[in-house]
């Protein structure tokens, strides 16, 4: 699907769809639980439903009905099962360490550039205790049963492999140690919560978490996804690059997600940010260009990189060269989709470094499939003077089914 945009304005009002990271979490944990549990998730997408869809070839049942996912938890593990993750990391890294626990003989299927995704670090942990995990081309394979109670990871390379593991440890009990850097550290602790809203027994002491293997459960049945940060941060961002303001509802200040991190991000570039209640209201300023530190917050850059092409002055995008391991090769993605536009980007070891210019003038981006380039094209072409054509604009179901459509309704209400 190609979308073609001539310089839309933005602004008013929009509410945020539910977390996509928060989703995935709640539905393992539901599965994984001793009594049925209710999800309320308004908006669904194809990555959560990669999730659900994974879940129930494992043996749950897994119903979405009027915005609500309906579990009923895992009571006799499939001995075999085909799990479709299509392009999706999440379900792929959380669910690994998962089915090795249960003992399920999985064929996972990969799509899109997910088989090229790194994935050495957690499979060698888990054959190293007990479990036969071999590749042939987009599917992954396992045979045989998690063993041991000692657990170490290197949570330099993704925080999808400590999650995966915490969420194993659930169910056999064990304690797990980090080395190296923690990357994302905000997305293992959404893990953390997760679990422990649903009653785990989980401790940290620095590196090192012990899990106890107790029945997971939610005493009342029920769990509401919160609003998800990571996607209303096109929006926000659109506020502050343009000229109305624009307001997300919907979002929890509390929140553990750390692309909340966008409001200080965005601060950081002069940006006139209000955040109370549970709303963001980004207006319209004069950005100046910041150092961006992208190894906590690696979702945010694309979009970021959109409010730096038209800062003043010199932006430096770094520690974000896990980016290249994404849905496409995003260091590559948004360096042409933003020169396409007229933009002024170099490409580093590690980031960006972004010249910003009064406007941009538009063109041809092509999405290369990934969801967060699609919009941040979007997002730039209310900077741009003239017309901005974008190929693949489909990639945005991956997280954000209705994004055309809400970027419509703050179209129409500039």
């Amino acid at each position: 699907m190609t979308k073609v945009l001539n310089s839309p304005s933005l602004g008013g009002r929009i509410r945020a769809i539910p977390s996509k990271s928060e989703a995935h979490r709640q539905l393992i944990c539901a599965a994984l639980s001793k009594s049925p549990v209710e999800i309320v998730c308004p908006q669904t997408s194809m990555d959560i439903e990669a999730t659900a869809r994974c879940l129930s070839a494992m043996g749950a049942e897994i119903e979405y009905i009027n915005g609500v996912y309906k579990v009923t938890p895992i009571t006799q593990p499939a001995e075999k099962a085909v799990l479709d993750c299509g392009e999706s990391g999440s379900t792929l890294r959380f669910l690994l360490p998962v089915v090795c626990a249960l003992g399920i003989e999985a064929d996972f299927i990969m799509r899109g550039r997910l088989s090229q995704r790194p994935m050495t670090a957690l499979t060698d942990e888990l054959s190293a205790h007990s479990v036969k995990i071999w590749q042939e081309g987009e599917h992954l394979y396992t045979k045989g049963k998690a063993q041991g109670e000692n657990w170490k990871i290197d949570a330099g390379i993704s925080s999808q492999y400590v999650s995966g593991l915490l969420f194993m440890l659930s169910i056999i009990g064990g304690t797990l140690e980090l080395t190296g850097n923690v990357e994302s550290a905000a997305y293992i602790e959404m893990t953390v919560k997760a679990l422990r809203d649903f009653s785990a027994d989980i401790e940290n002491n620095g590196r090192v978490y012990t899990v106890k293997n107790s029945a997971l459960c939610r005493a009342d049945g029920r769990i509401v996804t919160g609003g998800d940060w990571s996607n209303a941060a096109f929006f926000i961002v659109a506020g502050a690059i343009g000229k109305n303001p624009v307001t997300v509802d919907g979002l929890e200040l509390s929140s553990v997600q750390g692309d909340k991190g966008i409001v200080n991000i965005l601060e950081s570039f002069g940006a006139r940010i209000e955040a109370q209640g549970r709303e963001v209201t980004a207006y319209p300023s004069q950005l100046v260009a910041a150092d961006v530190d992208a190894a906590q917050v690696p979702d945010l850059v694309p979009v970021v990189a959109v409010a730096a092409s038209v800062a003043k002055g010199t932006t430096r995008i770094y520690g974000a060269s896990r980016l290249r391991l994404k849905e496409s090769d995003r260091l590559e993605t948004v360096c042409n989709m933003l020169t396409a536009f007229g933009a002024k980007v170099e490409i580093t070891e590690d980031g960006l470094l972004i010249n910003g210019v009064d406007r941009l003038t538009g063109g041809t981006a092509d999405s290369a499939g990934d969801h967060r380039i699609a919009m941040s094209a979007a997002v730039a072409s209310t900077v741009c003077e003239g017309a901005v054509e974008i190929t693949g604009a489909q990639a945005v179901s991956k997280s954000y089914p209705a994004f055309w459509e809400d970027f419509e309704k703050l179209s129409e209400g500039a």
